[in-house]
């Protein structure tokens, strides 16, 4: 694992919110799960205007304890099939605080939102070998 790779996941998994490079910098919570950052958009959930209509997004990672830039990178963007991701999606939901229908979160994104995977795209992961 590249010291990028290993700075990406450790600084995902310390803090639930990162900066996307959208319209302006938009401050998102995510969860991250299997190599990856998932996250949701739409309906009740946070606005993210044009996200799952990009290829890639600018991700900025800053630290918890003091707001320092941890780290800076794109990463690929797809829409997520919520049925197909369920292990995802679950994570995500764990994540969801303060939601009024906790025990319904799933169907309700499923309905009405988006579920998002941001691949980091490093320069090992361009590699081929």
């Amino acid at each position: 694992m590249s010291d990028i790779t290993a700075a990406i996941e450790e600084g995902a998994k310390k803090s639930s919110i990162l900066w996307l490079t959208l319209d302006r910098p938009r401050l998102a919570w995510h969860a991250w799960h299997d190599g990856a950052i998932y996250l949701v958009t739409g309906g009740e959930e946070q606005r993210l205007p044009g996200l799952e209509a990009l290829e890639r997004v600018h991700v900025t990672l800053r630290s918890k304890d003091n707001g320092a830039r941890l780290v800076e990178f794109d990463a690929a963007v797809s829409v997520v099939d919520q049925a197909a991701a369920a292990d995802a999606v679950a994570v995500l939901a764990k994540e969801r605080l303060n939601a009024r229908d906790s025990e319904h979160l799933t169907e309700r994104w499923a309905r009405e939102s988006v579920v998002l995977r941001l691949s980091p795209e490093t320069a090992e992961s361009s590699q081929t070998g």
